[in-house]
């Protein structure tokens, strides 16, 4: 008997996609071609899989005849549609089969799915006992494909393999059914349960949703929705395959190994097209709180990944001429230089970012970004910037959120404007819209953080401070003084000397920095140093100024910054 194993190649991708037109095309295809083919040449369908059939054929040429015809007719359907098309995969083998009622099993049909798997998008793949059958007794050319090893069959099997010249099979000449999207793609498989315990298979399930999830609000991220990776559940997969059927770049697997209260979860990152591992880590927790640490793991991996997919895009960016670069690679080193808390990084920034927007002029990322910088410089003093200057960061960030209502960043930066306008709840409440939509950005809790202390609320900005600090340990010079703020607000000066001092170590071109520390050695009585730290600050920015302050601290509550402007006054900082 002649066994034709079937499948969509990318299916997954596809139903991630658009699963409605998927299916809407996958049913047409098989009403106005594959189901007739099928009844034509004599076949019959014995089962359904989802994007896949398993078809039986008395007579082998009029198998492998059949399936040439379907891939000619998908072909001619499929026209130039090359990004959403449907192409199929076929196998077919020429073997041995276990009929019960409607239904076969045996290895004929394994063989046969097998052959499938390696088949192109758009190609026919036929072992040597169909090839022996058909050869002469049909118009078409199959190509020696050499002796193949099948997944769990034993012994290499023969193979021939079909295409149409220059059509789907071709797509893609490095194997991808589907060209991968301009921004990272990640696909993360299911969790491998190691606890030897079926009933923990909902905590392995419940941390892969959890990261597919976390990974989703990352805007800049093509994540692969959940029903679509979950089909490898359970199955030895090879990560190359996996990346080339769902047509990303990036794949993340991992497992989970519980064993009395405590729980160990391994993940690893792996570029696909390039076939190297780009990060691996190992979490060890205690079980107190089941929920809890599966969040604080979740959070973490999120966090982790999002940087390693941006800093691997960023050096590929990096190694672009400027003249290939798309608005996406503008807006990712744009984005790099912010943590510099530099004049000279953010004039770059704010170059790139514009020319992102010249590219692309409804990129909410890249107008986020203009907003924010714009922010920082006028709160900076770097430019002797007027009050016009905060107006024109809020209308770039509101013009963000304009244009994409789910960008996290974008609403950040809105909520950032509107503390400094004195806007303190809005901004609060723009700030926790761009926490609920990501909330495992550690730049967004940096802002938060902010928010929180200006609003009169620094108790609650510790907290968001130290998620920021978990989320992204080594966040240099920005965390320091954020928690300074807060602590400096509560008065707990030794503290907050601290933190500054670490924050203008770490981040010594940002006049901010020094001038906090300024303020708290005055409140602690060092008056000599204090007045070192004025004038360092005066360096980087030689217009900052008594009159300046209430402008970069919006205090809500005027003793708080009545107080730090007394302070500055006795350690030096010019009327």
């Amino acid at each position: 008997m002649a066994i034709i194993s079937m499948d969509v190649a990318g299916y997954s991708r596809l139903m991630g996609r658009d699963e409605v037109g998927t299916l809407r095309k996958l049913n047409a295809h098989r009403s106005e071609l594959i189901d007739q083919l099928i009844e034509t040449h004599g076949g019959r369908i014995v089962k359904t899989m989802g994007d896949g059939l398993l078809l039986a054929f008395e007579s082998v040429v009029a198998a492998v005849e059949c399936c040439v015809l379907v891939q000619k007719g998908m072909a001619a359907r499929n026209g130039n549609d090359s990004g959403d098309a449907i192409h199929f995969r076929i196998g077919v083998h020429l073997g041995d089969v276990i009929v019960e009622g409607d239904d076969i099993f045996g290895d004929g049909v394994n063989i046969a799915a097998r052959l499938q798997e390696i088949a192109d998008p758009g190609g026919v793949v036929i072992s040597n006992n169909a090839h022996d059958n058909v050869e002469g007794r049909i118009d078409e050319e199959f190509t020696d494909g050499g002796a193949q090893e099948l997944k769990n069959i034993m012994r290499p099997m023969g193979t021939w393999r079909w295409s149409i010249d220059g059509g789907p099979a071709a797509i893609q000449a490095d194997g991808y059914a589907l060209p991968l999207p301009d921004k990272p793609s990640i696909a993360v498989l299911p969790f491998d349960n190691m606890s030897n315990d079926p009933e923990q298979e909902f905590f392995s399930d419940g941390i892969t949703e959890d990261i597919i999830a976390a990974l989703s609000r990352f805007h800049q991220f093509f994540v692969i929705a959940r029903n679509s990776t979950f089909v490898y559940k359970g199955r030895p997969v090879d990560v190359g395959q996996v990346a080339r059927e769902l047509g990303v770049q990036y794949v993340l697997e991992g497992s989970v190994r519980r064993a009395a209260n405590r729980v160990r979860i391994t993940a690893q990152l792996i570029d696909a097209v390039s076939d190297h591992h780009i990060w691996a880590e190992q979490y060890d927790r205690e079980l107190d709180d089941v929920f809890a640490v599966q969040d604080e793991i979740t959070a973490r991996i999120a966090s982790a990944l999002g940087e390693s997919i941006h800093t691997d895009h960023l050096r590929r960016s990096r190694a672009k001429n400027p003249a290939n670069m798309d608005a996406y690679d503008k807006c990712l080193q744009a984005w790099a230089l912010v943590p510099d808390a530099d004049r000279a990084s953010y004039a770059a920034a704010q170059m790139l970012a514009e020319e992102a927007i010249t590219l692309d002029p409804e990129y909410a990322q890249a107008h986020a970004i203009v907003g924010l910088i714009r922010l920082i410089t006028y709160t900076s003093q770097w430019y002797n910037d007027t009050d016009e200057a905060l107006n024109v960061a809020y209308e770039c960030a509101r013009h963000a959120v304009a244009l994409d209502d789910l960008n996290y960043l974008a609403h950040a930066v809105l909520g950032y404007c509107m503390t400094w306008q004195q806007r303190h709840d809005l901004g609060i409440a723009s700030l926790q819209r761009a926490v609920g939509l990501n909330p495992n950005d550690a730049f967004t809790r940096g802002c938060y953080t902010n928010s929180l202390v200006f609003a009169g609320q620094p108790d609650e900005a510790l907290v968001q401070i130290e998620i920021a600090t978990r989320l992204k340990p080594h966040y240099l010079g920005r965390y320091p003084h954020f928690q300074g703020r807060a602590y400096f607000t509560l008065r707990r000066y030794e503290e907050a000397e601290r933190v500054f001092a670490a924050a203008a170590e770490q981040a010594p071109r940002w006049p901010m920095a020094h001038m906090m520390l300024a303020a708290a050695k005055m409140a602690l009585g060092d008056t000599a140093a204090a007045r070192s730290a004025i004038a360092e600050a005066l360096k980087i920015s030689p217009g900052l100024n008594l009159g300046h302050i209430p402008r970069a601290y919006p205090y809500r509550d005027q003793l708080d910054i009545d107080h730090l402007i007394e302070l500055l006054r006795q350690a030096g900082l010019p009327a």
